[in-house]
């Protein structure tokens, strides 16, 4: 059983056959949750390590999906590779691979043959069509799968269509494929037993493109693209300000619309004009509609409307730029080393007890390394203690690099422990 000061999933060994995006994502989560992952790469290494290099000089793709893992560099089609590469999944709890169609199993490492001879195994087969479907043997990408879902069709402006700017593809297979792997240790605790799971880019879009779907298939027509509005609630749209800035507004009920009118708009006349009396009535006559708030919107300063719009409990956002979210008082970071410097990133957005996943682990392990410390200390263990120092020394170092704890603290650790030791040594 893991300790939970190590991170729920410590002891929890993943072997990742993975490049790119879909598997680095799920498996950094694995990583964030304290298991250990060792990431097996070519000797040319991931695709995303050559992405960019804005980074001090590493890929940003890279520093984002890969924090936590270890790397080795393998051949799987060279017989001694291939060999170290099942000793180490033999190891295992959890073996995820993304590569091209079929390509695992030609080498050796499909889903079926590895839990053949470890049944407790999980396997996550990572694809873009679902592996059993006409489509299995075609390469694919984000944007490829956002074309084909659909999710390009109703994405950009109504005169041309336009490509989702993150990808949306890989994080959601990245996410059912992290969900499912839970699901199955879970189970696994249980049974004894492992899982086989697939995954792909395709169904993970698919499952999001839902809405848009279900209003073909059972309202006769997708939504329209319609750029900075929704397609199926109004007012929900971008206003520009009398100095020239975008504000997002959304009224999601009656309620609210009834407020917008009279309080921000001063027309509660409009309130109760059938014409935009619901929301449906509203859709059919967005042009009318909009066209009223954007001429107030036009005779007010973005402040203005800030405090108007906040005084009344309408909801908003502001059309902000990367270089505005950089600077977000909301965004929580999280430190990470990479080969050339610290990188700050997004931290993830759950978190525990309050503190950031990855924060919280890092304190679990400097707090691990203390007590064991301490324990060998307590206990009297002097050639235990001398043994495990420098191992000590490095966590340390390493911990305090990620600000979880603060330079002095680690080096008044240090001291005393040092301190504690070489009195030991004086006693006997």
């Amino acid at each position: 059983m893991s300790d939970p000061q190590e991170g729920t999933l410590h002891g929890i060994l993943v072997v990742a056959l993975e490049q790119a995006v879909a598997a680095p994502y799920c498996t950094s989560r694995l990583a964030d949750a304290g298991a250990r992952v060792i990431k097996i790469e070519r000797a040319a290494g991931d695709f995303a390590r050559g992405y960019d290099d804005v980074v001090h000089g590493e890929s940003s793709y890279f520093v984002w999906l890969n924090r936590g893992k270890e790397s080795i560099v393998l051949n799987i089609k060279n017989s001694e590779d291939a060999a170290l590469l099942r000793r180490i999944i033999s190891k295992a709890d959890i073996f995820v691979q993304n590569l091209a169609p079929g390509a695992s199993e030609r080498a050796g490492f499909g889903s079926a043959f590895l839990r053949n001879d470890q049944p407790s195994l999980i396997t996550c087969d990572i694809s873009g069509y679902d592996a059993e479907g006409p489509s299995r043997d075609m390469k694919s990408y984000d944007m490829l799968v956002q074309a084909e879902t659909g999710l390009a069709s109703i994405t950009g402006s109504p005169q041309e269509p336009g490509r989702v700017g993150v990808s949306v593809c890989d994080i959601a297979a990245g996410m059912y494929a992290h969900s499912a792997i839970l699901l199955a240790l879970l189970e696994r605790q249980m049974t004894g037993e492992g899982k086989s799971i697939s995954c792909s880019l395709f169904d993970g879009m698919a499952d999001w493109m839902a809405v848009p779907l279900l209003h073909h298939d059972y309202g006769g027509k997708a939504p329209e693209r319609v750029g900075l509005r929704h397609p199926s609630v109004v007012p929900y749209a971008a206003f520009k300000t009398k100095d020239g800035e975008q504000i997002v507004i959304s009224i999601q009920n009656n309620r609210e619309w009834v407020v917008f009118a009279t309080h921000i708009l001063g027309q509660p006349e409009l309130a109760e004009d059938p014409r935009f009396e619901n929301n449906i009535s509203r859709v059919a006559n967005r042009t009318h509609l909009e066209d009223e708030i954007s001429k107030f919107f036009r005779t007010k300063t973005s402040k203005e409307m800030y405090e108007n719009l906040k005084s009344f409990g309408i909801a908003f956002g502001r059309l902000n730029s990367v270089e505005a979210l950089s600077e977000h008082s909301d965004l929580r970071r999280v430190r990470v080393e990479t080969p050339t410097g610290p990188a700050n990133i997004p931290a993830p957005p759950a978190k525990i007890d309050g503190e950031n996943l990855v924060k919280n682990i890092r304190k679990s392990k400097y707090k691990s390394a203390i007590k064991q410390m301490s324990d060998y200390i307590a206990s009297g263990e002097i050639k235990k203690a001398k043994e495990f120092l420098p191992e000590f020394y490095s966590q340390l170092m390493k911990i305090s690099k990620t600000g979880v704890i603060r330079k002095k603290t680690m080096s008044r650790k240090i001291s005393r422990i040092t301190k504690k030791i070489h009195k030991l040594e004086k006693k006997k």
